[in-house]
């Protein structure tokens, strides 16, 4: 419902080579001003959930902590980024199914442990 009637949505997503590079926090960012990037109609102002976030641009924006219980456009893309990170997950699963990604969706669970010490 999101996707089809939003003004405008996207979501972006950086590698792990990336996290890597530059840490979860600075990719998060990253992945934020990609996603940004990609709207098809440029925001006048950009509600981020947290307390942090780095300027995108000449966009005003505000940070707000636990934003998504407080406005609708924050869980809306809290929403889009939890669904669009589920279905990639599925498709990890399909090619690496021995670390779980369709149970644990991407955190760091007992199992997905193991399975790190295990498989690599």
């Amino acid at each position: 419902m999101i996707e089809a009637q939003a003004i405008s949505w996207a979501v972006a997503s950086v590698d792990n080579e990336e996290i890597d590079r530059i840490n979860i926090l600075q990719a998060s960012f990253k992945a934020m001003h990609l996603a940004i990037s990609r709207l098809t109609r440029p925001p006048g102002l950009l509600l981020i959930d947290g307390n942090r976030f780095v300027p995108y641009a000449q966009t005003p924006h505000h940070c707000i902590i636990k934003g998504d219980g407080k406005f609708a456009s924050i869980a809306a893309a809290s929403i889009l980024a939890k669904t669009h990170r589920d279905a990639y997950l599925l498709q990890l699963h399909e090619e690496f199914p021995q670390y779980g990604w369709d149970k644990n969706k991407g955190y760091g669970t007992a199992e997905h442990r193991n399975a790190i010490e295990a498989y690599g």
